[in-house]
C-alpha cells in the first residue's frame, strides 16, 4: 500500500486557518469581556458614583441643636471670663547701645488692686530692673496699653510688683485664695500669654506641693505648687487659679528639656505671694527674714562628721536666737571643741544645707515666728523663734 505524498501548500493554509480561528476567539472574548465590563458600570455607577459631580440644589445642612454645656464647661468659661479681665500683658525692652538694638520680652501679670499695682515674676522684669536703658509696658484685656515702673522686686521668691497710672475702673484685681489647704488633685486654671498669644487658658490639676526649683541663677524656690496645667514661655507672672476662680499661685517656671511644656509647671504659693507684695508696695523691698545667728560653711560642717542640717557657730547678742535660747560653738573644759546647735528643719521644712535654711527664711516675714527644729548634743528639740530683718 503506498501513503499518499505530503502536500506543503496543504499544511500552510491549515495553519493560515488556525491563526485567524485564534485572533477570531480574542476579539470575541474581548468583546464580550467590554459587555460585561459596561453592564456591571451601569448597575453599580449609581452606588458608586450617584448622579453628578454637581448640584445645583446643594444648600447648608440643618444644624444639630447642642443642647445645654455640662457643669464642668460652664465653671471652666465661668472662672476664665471672671478671672481674664485680672490677667495684663507684659512686655519689656532693654536697649543696647553697643549693637543698636533692642532685646525684648513678654511675660503676664495680674491685677493686684484699684490702685494700679501689678504682680509679677522678678525674672520676667530682671533685665529691664538692671538696666539703665530698659522699659516696660502693661497691656490690659481690652487693649490699652500703660508704662510701667518698678515699684520693688524680690529674688528670693521671684516676685516683682510693678505700677501703671491706668484709670481705676479699667482695673479688676484678681481675687485671692489659700494655698495652705491645697490638696494634690484639685483643679487647676493657667491664664497667660504663652508665646505672646493674649488670655491663654489652660487646664490641670494640681499635681504635688512642696517642690523645690533651682533657678538659671543657682538659687532656689521653695514650697511650689506642681502643676500639669501647661505653661509655656509667656505665662511667667500669670494666674494659676482654683475651681472657685480664686488665685492660688504665680506661674514662674517649667520644667523641660526642651524649654516648653512638658506636662510640669510650678507657681508660687499665693499665701507667699500675700505676704510679700505689701512689703514691696509699702518699702520697695522686702527685709530679709533672719534668726540673728552666724552659721558654719557646709563643706566645714562635713569636715565635723555633720552631714546634714546647719551649724550655728555663733548666736549674735540679743538676736531672736539668743532670746529663743540656741547656742553657737564653744569650747569644753578641757578645751575641745564643742559643736553648736544644728539646725535641722524650719516649720517642717527639712534643712540639709545653708541654701535650704536661706531659701526657707525667705518664704517668711519679719515678724513671724516659726518653729526650728535643732540637735543639741545628740538629742532633738523645737525652738520657737521669732523672725527679726537681717542686717544689710
Amino acid at each position: 500500500m503506498q501513503l499518499p505524498e505530503h502536500d506543503p501548500h496543504l499544511a500552510e493554509a491549515e495553519a493560515a486557518r488556525a491563526r485567524t480561528d485564534l485572533r477570531r476567539q480574542r476579539w470575541a472574548m474581548a468583546i464580550l469581556a467590554l459587555l460585561a465590563l459596561v453592564l456591571a458600570w451601569r448597575v453599580m455607577a449609581p452606588v458608586i458614583w450617584p448622579g453628578s459631580l454637581h448640584d445645583a440644589t446643594a444648600r447648608p445642612r440643618a444644624i444639630t441643636p447642642r443642647g445645654d454645656l455640662a457643669a464642668d464647661e460652664k465653671t471652666t468659661i465661668e472662672i476664665f471670663e471672671a478671672a481674664a479681665p485680672a490677667v495684663v500683658h507684659i512686655t519689656t525692652g532693654v536697649r543696647v547701645p553697643r549693637f543698636g538694638a533692642e532685646l525684648q520680652g513678654t511675660g503676664s501679670g495680674v491685677v493686684w488692686d484699684t490702685k494700679g499695682y501689678i504682680v509679677t515674676n522678678y525674672h520676667v522684669i530682671e533685665e529691664v530692673a538692671n538696666s539703665a536703658a530698659g522699659r516696660l509696658r502693661v497691656r490690659l484685656i481690652d487693649g490699652t496699653e500703660y508704662p510701667a515702673a518698678i515699684v520693688g522686686f524680690d529674688p528670693e521668691v521671684d516676685l516683682a510688683v510693678l505700677k501703671i497710672a491706668a484709670p481705676p475702673e479699667k482695673l479688676r484685681p484678681i481675687p485671692l485664695g489659700t494655698s495652705e489647704d491645697l490638696r494634690v488633685g484639685q483643679k487647676a486654671f493657667a491664664i497667660g500669654n504663652p508665646f505672646g498669644f493674649d488670655h491663654t487658658l489652660t487646664v490641670g490639676v494640681v499635681s504635688a506641693l512642696g517642690r523645690t526649683v533651682r533657678t538659671p541663677s543657682g538659687s532656689f524656690l521653695q514650697n511650689l505648687i506642681q502643676t500639669d496645667a501647661a505653661i509655656n514661655p509667656g505665662n511667667s507672672g500669670g494666674p494659676l487659679l482654683d475651681s472657685a476662680g480664686r488665685l492660688i499661685g504665680i506661674n514662674t517656671a517649667i520644667y523641660s528639656p526642651s524649654g516648653t511644656y512638658a506636662g510640669i509647671g510650678f507657681a508660687i504659693p499665693v499665701d507667699t505671694v500675700n505676704r510679700v507684695v505689701p512689703e514691696l508696695i509699702r518699702h520697695g523691698r522686702r527685709p530679709r527674714p533672719g534668726l540673728g545667728v552666724l552659721v558654719l560653711g557646709d563643706a566645714v560642717a562635713r569636715r565635723l562628721g555633720v552631714e546634714r542640717g546647719v551649724i550655728i557657730q555663733e548666736v549674735l547678742p540679743d538676736s531672736a536666737a539668743a532670746k529663743a535660747g540656741l547656742r553657737g560653738m564653744s569650747f569644753g573644759p578641757a578645751g575641745e571643741v564643742v559643736l553648736g546647735d544644728i539646725i535641722i528643719a524650719v516649720d517642717d521644712q527639712p534643712v540639709e544645707s545653708f541654701e535650704d535654711l536661706r531659701s526657707i527664711l525667705a518664704q517668711h516675714t519679719v515678724g513671724e515666728t516659726v518653729s526650728v527644729r535643732i540637735i543639741r548634743q545628740g538629742e532633738e528639740m523645737e525652738v520657737a523663734v521669732t523672725l527679726e530683718p537681717l542686717a544689710h
